[in-house]
C-alpha cells in the first residue's frame, strides 16, 4: 500500500482502490449547494407535503373499510374513494415538482464544478500538460461530473424519503405500537450488512472510476489522427487489441461487483419489507381477531408498510448515491487542489496596447523544470514509468543567461539540439517562470505583468503549429474574434496562404481536421503565420516558424516576415539561413548558456562554434542560400 496525492492510500492490483474518501469532501462538496439555499427550502416544503399526502392516503384507506364498507355506507366510500384520487393527483404534480427542483439544483451545481476545474486546469503550467494523459484528464473533468450530477439528483429525490419514513413510523405507533415495535425492530438486523455493502460498493466505484479514466486515455491516445497513423504504421493491431481487451475486462470484472454489491442493498431491504409484511398481518391478524383493533386498522397497517420500505429501499440507493457523489467531487478536488505554478501578482502592470515595441531583457536567468509532484497527478499520468519518476529533479536547463534584444530588432537563436532555445522562448511568453535571475519586457518582470496584456503584447508560432477542429476562419479568428472579412483575406495574403484558401470548395470556411490535419505541413505553418499576423503582437516569437515550408514557399513567407516584423520585436529560433542571416543579432546557445553573439559576419570571422556548424551546412548540401543551418530544435 501506497500514499497517493493528499494523503490517499492506495493498494495494488485490481482491487486496487482508494482505501477512503479524503478527509472534508463531504463538507466541501455539501459548500457547492449555498447559491441553491431558496431552492433546496422550497424543495424540503415539497418534500413535507408530499410526505404528508404519503401518510393521509392510509388513514384515508382506513376509513373507507371500517366507516364505509363495515358499515354498508356507499355515499362515504364514493368520497372517501374521491379524496384518496385527489391526494393522488396532488402526489403527483409534487412529484413532479420535485423533480424539477432538483435536476435544476443538481444541473446548477454540476455545472459550477464543471466550469470552475476547466478555469483551474487553463492556469496549470505547461509542465502539467506534458505529464499529463489527455484522455485521463478530460474523464476526469467531464465523466467524473455527469456522474456526480445524476447521482446528485438521485440524492436530492431520494431526501424526501427520509421525511415519509419519520411520517409513516409515527403513524404506525399511533396505529399500533406493538405492530410498529415488532416491525421497526427488525431493521437494525440489517443495518450492519447494510453498511458493510455500502463500503465495499464505495471502494469499487472508485477503482472502476480509475479504470474507465485509463482506457478513455488509452482510446483519446490511439485513435487522434497521429496515434492512429502509428499504430498502423508499425502494425501492432493484435497486440493493441490485446491490450484494450485486457483494460476492458478489468473493467467488466469489477463492474460486476460494483453490480452485485449495488444490487444487494436493495435485496436486503426487500428481504426486510417482505419479513416484515409477514409479522404485520400475523401479529396485526391476530390483533383483529381478538378486538383490539378493526380491519381497516390492518389494511392501514399494511399498505402503510409498503409506504415505509419502499422510501427505506429508496435510501438504501441513495447511500450508493452519496457515495458516487462524494467519489466523483473527490476526484475533481484532487484536480482543483493542484496549485497553479504560474499566477498573476496582485497589482500586476498592464503593459499599454499601443505605443513602441519594448525591448527584451534577460537577467541572469537559471531554470530547471519542475518535479512532476510539483506540476501533475499520479492518477492522471496513467503510467508506471511516468510515476516512478515524479519525485526525480530534473537537470537545469539554462545557467545564468544574460542578454538584451533592443526594441524593433530580431535576435536569432541558434545551437544543437536541447541547448535551451526554446526554453528561452517560453520563458518570454511566460510558459515557465525562470528558477532564479529576470526577464524583463519593456523592462519590467514579465512575473509583474498582468497575464491579458502579455498575452496581448506576445505573439508565437511554434514548430508544430496546432489547429482545432474548426473553420479556417474560426482558428484565425482565435487571434482576434472581431477581425473583418477583409482583415482575414488581408492576413492570408501576407502569409502566402490565400491563394490556396482561395481554391478550397468552401474556402473560409473549410474544416482544417483534427489538428489541422487535412492540410499540408507548409500550410498548417502559413495558417499559423496568418494568425500571429491578425494578431499583431509588438513582440514576436518565432520557433523554427518556416521548418515545415519549402523553399518556394519559404522565400514568399520571408518576405512577408521581414514586413510583418517591422517595427515590431522579435526573438527567432532560427532553422533557415536567411532567418540567421537577417537578424540583427544572433545568439549561439548552447549548454544552457549564450556561448557567442554577434551578427551573421561577425560570427563568421570570429570561427567560432556558429562558423563551424555554418561551414558544415554549406559543404554538405551546397547552397546555404536555400538550406537551414544543421541545428535541430529542442522538444
Amino acid at each position: 500500500m501506497t500514499a497517493g496525492p493528499g494523503g490517499v492510500m492506495v493498494r495494488g492490483g485490481d482491487d486496487a482502490e482508494t482505501a477512503r474518501i479524503r478527509p472534508g469532501t463531504a463538507r466541501r462538496t455539501l459548500a457547492y449547494l449555498r447559491p441553491y439555499g431558496r431552492s433546496i427550502a422550497a424543495f424540503g416544503v415539497i418534500a413535507v407535503v408530499e410526505a404528508v399526502i404519503v401518510v393521509a392516503t392510509p388513514l384515508l384507506l382506513k376509513a373507507i373499510v371500517d366507516d364505509g364498507i363495515l358499515k354498508n355506507d356507499l355515499a362515504a366510500v364514493a368520497r372517501l374513494a374521491a379524496a384518496v384520487a385527489g391526494l393522488a393527483l396532488i402526489e403527483a404534480l409534487a412529484q413532479l415538482v420535485l423533480s424539477r427542483i432538483s435536476g435544476r439544483i443538481g444541473q446548477g451545481v454540476s455545472h459550477d464544478l464543471r466550469v470552475q476545474a476547466h478555469d483551474h486546469v487553463q492556469r496549470l503550467p505547461l509542465a502539467f500538460f506534458t505529464r499529463t494523459q489527455t484522455g485521463v484528464l478530460s474523464s476526469r473533468m467531464h465523466t467524473d461530473i455527469v456522474v456526480a450530477q445524476h447521482a446528485f439528483t438521485q440524492v436530492l429525490m431520494s431526501a424526501t424519503a427520509a421525511v415519509t419514513v419519520v411520517l409513516v413510523a409515527a403513524e404506525l405507533f399511533y396505529l399500533s405500537w406493538l405492530v410498529a415495535v415488532v416491525t421497526l425492530l427488525l431493521i437494525p438486523i440489517f443495518m450492519v450488512p447494510w453498511a458493510y455493502v455500502g463500503r465495499r460498493l464505495q471502494r469499487h466505484q472508485r477503482r472502476q472510476m480509475e479504470l474507465q479514466s485509463g482506457l478513455a486515455g488509452l482510446i483519446h491516445e490511439r485513435f487522434n489522427v497521429q496515434g492512429a497513423m502509428l499504430t498502423k504504421l508499425f502494425g501492432r493491431p493484435a497486440e493493441e487489441s490485446a491490450d484494450y481487451a485486457d483494460r476492458s475486462e478489468r473493467i467488466r470484472r469489477i463492474g460486476v461487483t460494483v453490480t452485485v454489491y449495488g444490487r444487494l442493498a436493495f435485496i436486503i431491504m426487500a428481504l426486510l419489507a417482505s419479513l416484515a409484511t409477514a409479522v404485520v398481518y400475523g401479529v396485526g391478524g391476530g390483533l383483529v381477531l381478538d378486538g383490539a383493533f378493526q380491519l381497516g386498522t390492518l389494511v392501514a397497517l399494511a399498505i402503510l408498510l409498503g409506504r415505509l420500505f419502499g422510501p427505506i429501499t429508496q435510501l438504501s440507493g441513495m447511500q450508493a448515491g452519496a457515495l458516487n457523489v462524494l467519489v466523483s467531487f473527490d476526484r475533481v478536488f484532487e484536480l482543483l487542489d493542484l496549485k497553479p505554478l504560474i499566477t498573476e501578482r496582485p497589482g500586476a502592470i498592464a503593459l499599454p496596447p499601443s505605443g513602441p515595441a519594448p525591448d527584451i531583457e534577460f537577467e541572469d536567468v537559471r531554470f530547471r523544470y519542475p518535479r512532476a509532484d510539483e506540476v501533475s497527478l499520479e492518477s492522471l499520468e496513467a503510467n508506471a514509468h511516468a510515476v516512478a519518476e515524479r519525485a526525480d529533479d530534473s537537470p537545469e536547463v539554462l545557467r545564468g543567461v544574460g542578454f538584451r534584444v533592443p526594441a524593433g530588432t530580431v535576435t536569432a537563436l541558434v545551437g544543437p539540439s536541447g541547448a535551451g532555445k526554446t526554453t528561452l522562448t517560453h520563458l518570454v511568453s511566460r510558459l515557465y517562470d525562470p528558477t532564479s535571475g529576470a526577464v524583463r519586457l519593456g523592462g519590467h518582470d514579465v512575473r509583474d505583468l498582468t497575464f491579458e496584456s502579455l498575452r496581448r503584447t506576445v505573439g508565437v508560432v511554434s514548430q508544430d503549429s496546432y489547429l482545432f477542429h474548426d473553420t479556417i476562419r474560426e482558428n484565425l479568428r482565435y487571434a482576434r474574434p472581431d477581425a473583418t472579412e477583409q482583415e482575414l483575406v488581408e492576413a492570408c495574403e501576407r502569409a502566402q496562404i490565400w491563394d490556396v484558401i482561395r481554391s478550397l470548395p468552401r474556402g473560409l470556411d473549410t474544416v482544417v481536421g483534427d489538428r489541422g490535419y487535412r492540410m499540408s505541413g507548409g500550410e498548417k505553418q502559413r495558417l499559423a503565420i496568418a494568425r500571429l499576423l491578425l494578431k499583431s503582437p509588438s513582440v514576436v516569437v518565432l520557433d523554427e516558424a518556416t521548418a515545415h515550408l519549402d523553399s518556394e514557399s519559404e522565400a514568399a513567407v520571408q518576405r512577408a516576415l521581414v514586413a510583418a516584423l517591422q517595427s515590431r520585436t522579435a526573438l527567432v529560433i532560427a532553422h533557415r539561413l536567411s532567418t540567421v542571416r537577417e537578424a540583427d543579432q544572433i545568439l549561439v546557445i548552447d549548454d544552457g548558456g549564450v556561448r557567442e553573439r554577434g551578427t551573421h559576419e561577425e560570427l563568421l570571422r570570429a570561427g567560432g562554434l556558429y562558423a563551424a556548424l555554418y561551414h558544415t551546412q554549406l559543404n554538405g548540401n551546397g547552397s546555404a542560400n536555400h538550406q537551414a543551418v544543421a541545428f535541430e530544435e529542442t522538444r
